[in-house]
């Protein structure tokens, strides 16, 4: 995993808004989570969540049992400012989703857009799925966005892995359900096209962790 520093400097010297990253809605995120038909009260966990603007649509949508996970205290806090008031309805988690200690089953919803490509490891990607077994319901669904096949090679100075449906969902494994993939072609901030894919899963019955 990418350095806590690297992360830290990058949300400290540039706008949460000019990030190549950055999406004024995460508007096929959140279509995702409804199409999971998870209540309005369930566990759901934004991975690398940083500053993004999906933990206010979805407070917007009603939902009421938010946890935001990232490694930069910087990009959490972007987004504690912006919300306001309504950042004590959520829960923030600092910590590297490889190594954080995340409550047993809490989670009816993963949620990652653009965390689990940057895992260039295979020891790390396997402590990620170890952390999704652990954290996630029997039943319950993961939503995991990385680069697509045809998309870039590296973001924010750092090398990524790429993947097309089948790949990705081969790096989870037969305890995961592929439902629907999806491709996103994603325009930055200052106007490059980023091809992303979406894939949600159902994670099977109870795992071991």
């Amino acid at each position: 995993m990418q350095s806590k520093a690297h992360w830290e400097r990058v949300y400290t010297t540039k706008a949460a808004t000019g990030v190549s990253w950055f999406q004024e809605h995460a508007r096929e995120s959140v279509r995702l989570i409804a199409q999971t038909g998870a209540a309005k009260d369930a566990g759901l966990i934004d991975v690398g969540g940083g500053a993004s603007t999906l933990v206010d649509d979805l407070l917007c949508g009603g939902y009421s049992n938010l946890t935001v996970l990232d490694l930069s205290e910087a990009a959490l806090s972007t987004a504690k400012l912006r919300l306001g008031s309504r950042a004590n309805e959520v829960t923030w988690r600092v910590g590297d989703v490889t190594r954080v200690d995340l409550p047993r089953h809490a989670y009816d919803v993963w949620h990652d857009r653009a965390v689990f490509h940057f895992l260039t490891q295979r020891e790390e990607r396997e402590a990620y799925v170890r952390a999704v077994l652990h954290a996630v319901r029997p039943g319950g669904h993961v939503i995991v966005a990385t680069f697509a096949d045809d998309g870039p090679d590296r973001c924010s100075g750092l090398p990524v892995m790429r993947y097309s449906a089948d790949g990705l969902h081969a790096e989870f494994g037969v305890s995961f359900t592929l439902l629907k993939q999806q491709r996103e072609e994603h325009r930055t901030p200052v106007g490059a096209v980023q091809k992303f894919l979406y894939c949600l899963c159902r994670k099977g019955p109870e795992q071991a962790s």
